[in-house]
């Protein structure tokens, strides 16, 4: 079992949270995260990936890799037009349609990744006349055609976070929590309920993007939330949905008391014993807004 372990620094408006233990008896990692700043530190971007790792799916480590790469390289994007639009409401409208697009276009660039190294190296046999056939299959159709990518199926969670607004999108299991700074209860507005079996939306299914759930709350009075987003790995290690959002409450608490860093620290073991529980690849990664500079800081006495 592996963690990661880092100390992170306050960068821009952000500090960032990240850890990520394999599962145990598990060979190697299925999941794949991020919890990148970008706009110059006024926004930040998270995301999360689950490779579905049965059999079926013997090459989801590499899906949810693409997963996080492609979500990223769009969120980036998107994030630096938000922070350009900011506070102006009158834009707001516009920006909540770039937001609905964002799931088609990381479908499209993930299904091109998938196809092309498929072409190269089919999943179901990799003999010279089968990479060719499939090769040249994919030169003449492109993501148009029917191809079957289950070997590397994965869910794929995301958030943009500004000073002026919270984007979240989620396609498959997994956890998108937000709490207040004010200390109320933690919310999960991406939730679909309990899971049922082990079956779950993926980015290998024909356009993934009609089954993407897309969250937008405009932030026009106090802080920003704590955003928190996890593998299903974390939540199923609880006994029960409250003790998972208990945790979730206390990982802010721990920040908000002891600091960012401290629980970075701390993060790796926490994991590392909810992975014991559920048997699954456990990730997280969390954004809390950094505490505004005070008067004085940067001042010298005269």
């Amino acid at each position: 079992m592996t963690a990661v372990r880092e100390t992170p620094t306050p960068v821009g408006d952000w500090e960032l949270l990240h850890g990520a233990v394999k599962g145990v008896a598990k060979r190697y990692s299925q999941d794949s995260c991020a919890a990148k700043p970008t706009a110059g530190g006024r926004a930040v971007v998270l995301a999360v990936a689950d490779g579905h790792g049965s059999a079926a799916h013997f090459r989801s480590d590499l899906g949810a890799r693409w997963a996080v790469e492609e979500f990223t390289a769009c969120a980036e994007v998107f994030a630096h037009e938000a922070v350009r639009v900011g506070a102006d409401a009158a834009s707001w409208p516009g920006l909540r349609a770039e937001a609905r697009l964002l799931p088609q276009a990381v479908g499209h660039r993930w299904h091109r990744r998938a196809l092309l190294h498929d072409a190269n190296a089919p999943a179901h046999g990799a003999s010279p006349a089968r990479r060719a056939a499939a090769r040249a299959r994919f030169a003449k159709e492109g993501a148009r055609g029917t191809w079957d990518l289950a070997a590397y199926g994965s869910t794929l969670l995301g958030a943009v976070l500004t000073r002026q607004m919270l984007l979240c999108w989620q396609l498959g299991d997994g956890d998108v929590v937000l709490i207040d700074d004010d200390g109320g209860a933690p919310r999960t507005p991406l939730s679909t309920g309990p899971d049922m079996g082990d079956e779950t939306d993926s980015l290998c299914e024909p356009e993934p993007w009609r089954k993407t759930r897309t969250y937008w709350q405009p932030l026009t009075g106090g802080p920003p939330p704590t955003v928190l987003l996890s593998t299903d790995g974390l939540s199923k290690s609880f006994a029960d949905h409250q003790g998972f959002l208990d945790f979730a409450t206390g990982v802010r608490a721990r920040a908000a008391e002891q600091g960012v860093a401290a629980v970075q620290e701390q993060l790796g073991d926490w994991l590392g014993r909810a992975a014991k529980y559920s048997g699954d690849d456990t990730t997280l990664v969390a954004a809390f807004a950094a505490a505004p500079a005070t008067a004085q800081e940067g001042t010298t006495s005269a």
